[in-house]
Protein backbone atom coordinates (compact mmCIF):
# COMPACT_ATOMS: atom_id res chain seq x y z
CA UNK A 1 0.00 0.00 0.00
CA UNK A 2 1.64 3.38 -1.03
CA UNK A 3 0.37 6.38 0.40
CA UNK A 4 -0.76 9.47 -1.86
CA UNK A 5 -3.00 12.93 -1.12
CA UNK A 6 -5.95 12.60 -2.98
CA UNK A 7 -4.93 15.92 -5.49
CA UNK A 8 -1.75 14.29 -6.29
CA UNK A 9 -4.08 11.11 -7.42
CA UNK A 10 -6.55 13.19 -8.68
CA UNK A 11 -3.66 14.93 -10.84
CA UNK A 12 -2.81 11.30 -11.85
CA UNK A 13 -5.96 10.48 -12.96
CA UNK A 14 -6.19 13.97 -15.32
CA UNK A 15 -2.83 12.90 -16.50
CA UNK A 16 -3.81 9.84 -17.97
CA UNK A 17 -6.57 10.99 -19.49
CA UNK A 18 -5.14 13.62 -21.21
CA UNK A 19 -2.78 11.28 -22.61
CA UNK A 20 -5.22 9.31 -24.36
CA UNK A 21 -5.94 9.22 -28.34
CA UNK A 22 -7.48 12.66 -29.56
CA UNK A 23 -9.98 10.30 -31.29
CA UNK A 24 -11.07 8.88 -28.09
CA UNK A 25 -10.92 12.06 -26.26
CA UNK A 26 -13.35 13.79 -29.24
CA UNK A 27 -15.50 11.10 -29.11
CA UNK A 28 -15.72 11.42 -25.02
CA UNK A 29 -19.17 13.52 -24.86
CA UNK A 30 -20.95 14.21 -22.02
CA UNK A 31 -18.93 11.89 -19.69
CA UNK A 32 -18.21 12.51 -15.83
CA UNK A 33 -14.91 11.40 -14.63
CA UNK A 34 -14.89 11.24 -10.94
CA UNK A 35 -12.41 9.71 -8.15
CA UNK A 36 -14.23 8.51 -4.88
CA UNK A 37 -12.94 6.88 -2.00
CA UNK A 38 -14.47 3.90 -1.85
CA UNK A 39 -17.46 1.78 -4.11
CA UNK A 40 -19.97 1.17 -1.77
CA UNK A 41 -21.66 -2.11 -1.54
CA UNK A 42 -23.59 -2.44 -3.79
CA UNK A 43 -21.16 -0.84 -6.88
CA UNK A 44 -18.54 -3.95 -4.90
CA UNK A 45 -21.37 -6.73 -5.35
CA UNK A 46 -21.09 -6.03 -9.06
CA UNK A 47 -17.94 -8.29 -8.76
CA UNK A 48 -19.96 -11.43 -7.36
CA UNK A 49 -17.19 -11.36 -4.77
CA UNK A 50 -14.79 -11.49 -7.12
CA UNK A 51 -11.80 -9.08 -6.93
CA UNK A 52 -11.44 -5.75 -6.21
CA UNK A 53 -13.87 -2.84 -7.73
CA UNK A 54 -10.82 -0.29 -9.00
CA UNK A 55 -13.30 1.98 -10.94
CA UNK A 56 -16.50 1.83 -12.85
CA UNK A 57 -18.85 3.09 -15.61
CA UNK A 58 -22.52 4.43 -15.48
CA UNK A 59 -24.38 5.25 -17.98
CA UNK A 60 -25.48 4.25 -22.12
CA UNK A 61 -22.28 3.15 -23.87
CA UNK A 62 -21.83 4.66 -26.82
CA UNK A 63 -22.83 2.40 -30.02
CA UNK A 64 -26.51 1.95 -27.75
CA UNK A 65 -27.27 5.24 -28.07
CA UNK A 66 -30.30 6.14 -30.16
CA UNK A 67 -30.65 9.60 -31.32
CA UNK A 68 -28.61 12.63 -28.69
CA UNK A 69 -26.91 12.26 -25.72
CA UNK A 70 -28.88 11.75 -22.51
CA UNK A 71 -29.68 14.56 -20.62
CA UNK A 72 -27.33 13.18 -17.44
CA UNK A 73 -23.47 12.72 -18.54
CA UNK A 74 -22.42 9.42 -17.98
CA UNK A 75 -20.06 8.45 -15.63
CA UNK A 76 -16.69 6.80 -14.90
CA UNK A 77 -15.45 6.44 -10.92
CA UNK A 78 -12.56 5.29 -10.16
CA UNK A 79 -11.83 4.33 -6.82
CA UNK A 80 -8.91 6.21 -5.33
CA UNK A 81 -7.92 3.31 -2.02
CA UNK A 82 -8.41 0.22 -3.66
CA UNK A 83 -6.19 1.16 -6.03
CA UNK A 84 -3.76 2.75 -3.54
CA UNK A 85 -4.13 -0.75 -1.20
CA UNK A 86 -3.27 -2.43 -4.13
CA UNK A 87 -0.01 -1.12 -5.31
CA UNK A 88 3.59 -0.97 -3.68
CA UNK A 89 5.00 1.69 -5.55
CA UNK A 90 3.88 4.95 -7.25
CA UNK A 91 4.71 4.07 -10.67
CA UNK A 92 2.61 0.63 -9.73
CA UNK A 93 -0.39 2.83 -8.55
CA UNK A 94 0.06 5.44 -11.89
CA UNK A 95 0.22 2.23 -13.86
CA UNK A 96 -3.14 0.96 -12.59
CA UNK A 97 -5.01 4.55 -12.63
CA UNK A 98 -4.08 4.70 -16.27
CA UNK A 99 -5.41 0.89 -16.98
CA UNK A 100 -8.34 1.52 -14.94
CA UNK A 101 -9.41 4.42 -16.78
CA UNK A 102 -8.62 3.74 -20.02
CA UNK A 103 -10.81 0.19 -19.45
CA UNK A 104 -13.72 1.89 -18.03
CA UNK A 105 -13.54 4.50 -21.29
CA UNK A 106 -13.79 1.22 -23.02
CA UNK A 107 -17.01 0.44 -21.29
CA UNK A 108 -18.15 3.92 -22.52
CA UNK A 109 -16.99 2.99 -26.18
CA UNK A 110 -18.96 -0.15 -26.34
CA UNK A 111 -16.11 -2.38 -25.77
CA UNK A 112 -16.64 -5.47 -23.83
CA UNK A 113 -14.28 -7.44 -21.05
CA UNK A 114 -12.90 -9.91 -23.68
CA UNK A 115 -11.89 -6.97 -25.79
CA UNK A 116 -10.47 -4.78 -23.03
CA UNK A 117 -8.82 -8.11 -22.23
CA UNK A 118 -7.02 -8.21 -25.92
CA UNK A 119 -6.03 -4.53 -25.74
CA UNK A 120 -4.26 -4.76 -22.14
CA UNK A 121 -6.85 -3.36 -20.53
CA UNK A 122 -8.81 -6.10 -18.99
Amino acid sequence: MIHMSNREFVRLVRQAYSEMPEGVLDALDNVDVVVEEWPGPEEQDLLDGEGTLFGLYTGVPMIDREGGDPLLPDRIIIYRQPILRSCSTRTEAEREIKITLWHEIGHCLGMNEDDLHRLGYG
